[in-house]
């Protein structure tokens, strides 16, 4: 009953919202939503993807501020991964973690900055931490927003559910972080849970190392500066994503002020937040916007091409970087194949080397050659008499 549901409830809550998207769609109309766009134009849309690779340049670095045993470009391109995952394919968040773990150890030589190897207990544990600190900084940014919102009519009933949903977050948050600290048994079964979902000898390999899991999770709390400066770089960017979205409303022709687009852009993130099941969002985005739009009398047009613009900006940026990333596990693949290859011949060689060499001795033994032998097996053969 728990793998059916398992399987179904994606494809239920998929469906869910798309059926919501096509409700909101036909309520704003396709023509207004068109004519919003097209003030944009491919200029305007550019740029703010552009502006996007910026915030996600900047993502990278706070994953670094928190993970320094790791290079900048490879927690870089791992971040690049996990939100085109959750951006493009058709998983929840969840799954986009999955392949972010994947994504930090991709590469023909997965090395940290001393040149070790990195290997799944280490990738695993930088990605829960940088989760864990983006989530920090999304809290203060939520709160910030909240503040924004008060004051404007309807605001009400966003209020008291966000505050409440905060509530509710900081102790799963906290108790998060006190897993990671001590937590043996919550940290076996998310191995156990990351393990279902890769591959046979890797899961072997963080399974079968829980203790070395245990350990680079703890070595990594152990610096709490290192911490408090992940979560507000990731505090910055969460800030830098409001900005994006001032600006592309701007575009649109909404006259908005920036803590207006705070608000807005706080308030949705976190009610997606609260639809995390529901692959990329689907629905749960376009209605928050529209629903946050008309308290600061923004036309629903307005705000559904305002999360066409975010989807379209993802897509753009998410499909080459998936891409990318193929193309490297690929590589690294054949190489292993290749490698696995030579191994083999290699072997076979030495086993004919072994066995010719035997041979010989043997003939040397008898004091014929080898063709001499064969030719005495000949005669033997021959002579020898014939049972029917």
């Amino acid at each position: 009953m728990t793998k059916t549901l398992k399987k179904t409830l994606p494809i239920i809550l998929s469906l869910l919202g798309v059926a919501l998207f096509t409700f909101i769609a036909a309520k704003a109309g396709v023509h207004p939503v068109m004519e919003a766009l097209g003030k944009v134009g491919i200029g305007g849309f550019f740029l703010l993807v552009m502006a996007q690779l910026v915030v996600d340049i900047g993502l990278g670095i706070a994953w670094k501020a928190s993970v320094p045993q790791i290079g900048l470009l490879r927690l870089i391109g791992a971040r690049l991964v996990r939100d085109a995952a959750g951006a493009c394919l058709p998983f929840s968040q969840l799954g986009g973690m999955v392949l972010g773990v994947r994504a930090t150890l991709a590469g023909r030589r997965a090395q940290a900055v001393d040149g070790e190897d990195l290997h799944w207990p280490e990738g695993v544990a930088s990605n829960l931490v940088d989760i864990t600190t983006e989530v920090l900084g999304q809290i203060a940014f939520i709160l910030v927003s909240i503040l924004c919102l008060v004051g404007h009519q309807g605001a009400a009933r966003f209020i008291w559910p966000l505050m409440g949903g905060m509530v509710l977050l900081s102790l799963g948050i906290a108790g998060f972080i006190w897993t990671q600290h001590r937590g043996g048994s919550m940290v076996r079964k998310a191995a156990m849970f990351f393990g279902r979902h890769i591959a046979a000898d890797w899961r072997e390999s963080l399974i079968g190392n829980t203790d070395i899991f245990q350990a680079r999770l703890e070595a990594l709390w152990s610096r709490p500066d290192r911490i408090m400066l992940g979560a507000l770089s990731h505090f910055l960017c969460w800030i830098a994503g409001a900005f994006l979205t001032w600006i592309a409303l701007i575009l649109l022709g909404a006259h908005v002020g920036f803590l207006s687009a705070l608000a807005i852009e706080g308030v949705v993130c976190g009610i997606m937040s609260a639809g995390f099941l529901v692959p990329a969002a689907l629905g749960v985005q376009e209605a928050a916007y529209v629903a946050l739009g008309l308290i600061f009398g923004i036309d629903s047009q307005i705000s559904l091409s305002l999360s066409l613009l975010r989807r379209g900006r993802d897509i753009l940026i998410g499909i080459p970087v998936l891409l990318g990333w193929q193309f490297v596990e690929m590589s690294r693949l054949r190489k292993e194949s290749g490698t696995s290859t030579a191994s083999s011949e290699k072997t076979v060689t030495s086993v004919l080397k072994t066995t010719t060499s035997v041979m010989a001795a043997s003939s040397k033994k008898d004091g014929s050659s080898p063709r001499e032998a064969e030719d005495k097996d000949a005669a033997a053969f021959a002579t020898s008499p014939r049972i029917l």
